[in-house]
C-alpha cells in the first residue's frame, strides 16, 4: 500500500498515488512561467479536486527534502534533479490531469496578482456591509469604489468578483467617462 495517497476530496480521475502527486508537482513548477507559491499551487490543485490536501502538503515538503525544489521567498524553484524527473516521468501522469493542473496554476497566479492589485475591505454597517474596493498601481491608489450590500454572503461574492473583474470594471467606468456626449 506504501506510495497510495489519501483521497478524500479527489474526483475521479485525480492522483491517487504520492509518486503521481510529486511528479506532477515537479512537473508545474518546471514548466512554471514565474515562481508558484505554495498557495497558488495549493489553490490551482485543490480547487481542481485533483489531489488530496494532506497528500499536497506532504509531497511538496517532500520534494524540498529530497533536492527536487527549492522554496525561495518568491516562491518554488526546480532544481536540476526534479528538472529531470519533471522531464522524464511526466508521462506517468495523465494528460488531461497535466493539463486542468497547469490551467488551474495559471488562474491561481492571475488571481493572486489580481489580488496583490484589487484591493477589498469589508465594513459592516448595521446589518449590511459597506464593501470598499480600491485597485492600486505602484502602491499609488488609482481607483476607488465603495458599494452598499445587503449581507455578508453577497458582500464576499462582491470581493471575489472585484478581485477577478476589478480592471473590466475600471475599463469600462473610464470609457464612459471620458467618451463625447
Amino acid at each position: 500500500m506504501a506510495g497510495n495517497a489519501f483521497t478524500a476530496g479527489v474526483k475521479p480521475g485525480g492522483l491517487n498515488s504520492s509518486t503521481e502527486i510529486r511528479i506532477l508537482l515537479c512537473y508545474l513548477i518546471r514548466n512554471a512561467a514565474s515562481p508558484l507559491t505554495g498557495e497558488e499551487l495549493e489553490a490551482a490543485l485543490l480547487n481542481e479536486a485533483l489531489v488530496n490536501y494532506f497528500e499536497f502538503a506532504a509531497c511538496l515538503s517532500d520534494l524540498c527534502d529530497q533536492g527536487l525544489v527549492e522554496k525561495k521567498e518568491d516562491g518554488y524553484h526546480i532544481l536540476p534533479k526534479g528538472r529531470e524527473v519533471a522531464d522524464t516521468l511526466q508521462a506517468d501522469v495523465p494528460l488531461t490531469v497535466r493539463e486542468c493542473a497547469q490551467r488551474a496554476v495559471v488562474r491561481a497566479q492571475l488571481l493572486a496578482r489580481k489580488s496583490a492589485q484589487h484591493k477589498v475591505q469589508l465594513e459592516q454597517v448595521g446589518t449590511s456591509y459597506l464593501v470598499h474596493c480600491s485597485i492600486e498601481e505602484g502602491g499609488a491608489p488609482l481607483f476607488r469604489l465603495a458599494v452598499s450590500m445587503p449581507d455578508k454572503f453577497s458582500a464576499n461574492l462582491a470581493r471575489e468578483q472585484f478581485i477577478a473583474h476589478g480592471d473590466e470594471l475600471y475599463e469600462h467606468l473610464i470609457g464612459v467617462l471620458t467618451q463625447e456626449s
